[in-house]
């Protein structure tokens, strides 16, 4: 949503694709998972009174209006996507299938998965993490919009400190809230480094995925 409170920012949106776009022509295999926070935040409404599952439905609903919209960025560049949802929706996008997005792969498609796990109670971080592990990743990179793990909230304190390095372990034993618990959990029962990044700086993830740029690696330790 960029600068704005609310929806897709077009100018935003053009920028993730064209660094996007730049992996690919790089020859990265990538796969994408997208959220829905800046059309519909399922937690936040839950808080306000709706019921939780419900909320989290609609959650998901606006990941796959995101991921078609990733889709159609990343297509004006030539980019050959697909997306798939776990919640099948056959008229816009196909339904996940494992072997089918691995084959999507292999061809060179960027796989964009939406609708999460398709269940609620998950945020985005779990389906991510259980993506990167049934599709073989080699990692997975969190985009997001500080430049790594901190000690502390960076936002809010001014002396909190930047990891180069960190283990799962130490992520869940002092709670640093980069991603969900059951995500790491995830990430480290199948040794799938996750590596935390600002996907705000224009051509950052080319930079991290050649191993430059500044990040955060959560990794067995």
């Amino acid at each position: 949503m960029g600068d704005a409170r609310f929806g897709i920012d077009m100018a935003t949106l053009e920028r993730v694709a064209e660094d996007i776009a730049q992996v690919v022509e790089a020859g990265f295999e990538l796969c994408l998972v997208v959220g829905g926070g800046n059309i519909f935040r399922g937690v936040q409404v839950a808080g306000q009174g709706m019921e939780r599952a419900s909320a989290d439905y609609m959650g998901m609903l606006a990941t796959v209006m995101n991921a078609l919209a990733v889709q159609s960025a990343l297509e004006r560049r030539g980019v050959d996507t697909r997306v798939q949802s776990a919640i099948p929706m056959d008229t816009v996008c196909e339904p996940y299938i494992r072997r089918r997005a691995l084959r999507h792969l292999e061809k060179g498609r960027v796989v964009i998965f939406a609708a999460g796990l398709g269940a609620p109670y998950f945020t985005t971080d779990t389906p991510a993490a259980l993506r990167a592990a049934e599709m073989g990743c080699d990692a997975l990179f969190k985009g997001t919009s500080v430049d790594g793990v901190y000690t502390a909230d960076p936002k809010t304190d001014p002396a909190a400190g930047r990891y180069e390095r960190v283990g799962y372990q130490e992520i869940l034993a002092k709670n640093l809230k980069v991603m969900d618990g059951s995500a790491i959990s995830l990430a480290r029962d199948n040794h799938i480094p996750i590596v935390v990044f600002s996907i705000r700086e224009r051509g950052n993830l080319l930079k991290v995925l050649s191993g430059e740029g500044v990040h955060t690696t959560i990794e067995d330790m």
